[in-house]
């Protein structure tokens, strides 16, 4: 049973746990649409004004945070309603999750202005799209399993990650480290080892936020 179901009870009401969950279905689109815009600048050159620009729209996401503490812990303060406390913890949780996410993508966008200009992946650049396509897809499967409250999307996305994403990373770093992949310079190696990992990352955050949907407050972000 999720644990969501009380507050989206309140969708049409004007508790502030209820616009603390509005808040935090708006701060995790905002970040979809970063993450990708990074992907788009780490691929395709971009101005650098473009890209700074989009650095900072990591400060909405923080700002975005902040609001839904607030509004939880106000909450609270006025409601002591046990019933809905584990509500509160979630989002709580949840944005932190989200604010994560907006960090990794700015780590992106630092790659992208230190990096000299577009780059071959050579040999792994299938498995570089792979893993691309694969965050991006899990990326809007999240959203519909927040908004929708999607237990078996969400158990699909929980019990794929490690095949679709972790092993994905891992194997890509492996054979750079190893030198069983060369990529010409170790920058160009050192700038794709962390752009997976930052990857691989941000599918973590989101298998975590997927999670709350079907596991206990204690077991989010865990194995089933």
């Amino acid at each position: 049973m999720t644990i969501f179901k009380d507050i989206i009870k309140l969708w049409k009401s004007d508790s502030l746990l209820s616009q603390a969950w509005d808040d935090s279905i708006a701060m995790l689109k905002l970040s979809h649409e970063i993450f990708q815009k990074s992907i788009e600048s780490f691929n395709s050159p971009e101005s650098l004004e473009e890209i700074k620009a989009l650095k900072k729209e990591d400060r909405k996401i923080n700002d975005y945070q902040m609001t839904v503490r607030r509004k939880v812990l106000t909450h609270f303060s006025l409601d002591t309603s046990a019933r809905e406390a584990t509500n509160g913890l979630v989002l709580v949780d949840m944005v932190v999750d989200i604010e994560r996410i907006g960090d990794y993508c700015k780590n992106i966008s630092d790659l992208t202005l230190m990096k000299e200009s577009s780059f071959n992946f050579g040999e792994l650049s299938d498995e570089i799209s792979k893993i691309e396509e694969e965050v991006q897809s899990r990326f809007s499967n999240t959203i519909e399993v927040i908004e929708n409250q999607d237990e078996d999307l969400a158990f699909r996305l929980l019990d794929k990650y490690r095949k679709k994403v972790s092993s994905v990373s891992d194997k890509i770093v492996s054979d750079i480290v190893s030198g069983q992949n060369k990529l010409g310079s170790q920058s160009k190696s050192a700038a794709l080892v962390l752009y997976v990992r930052y990857l691989k990352r941000i599918g973590a955050h989101l298998k975590n936020i997927s999670s709350t949907v079907v596991n206990a407050y204690d077991r989010i972000g865990y194995e089933r």
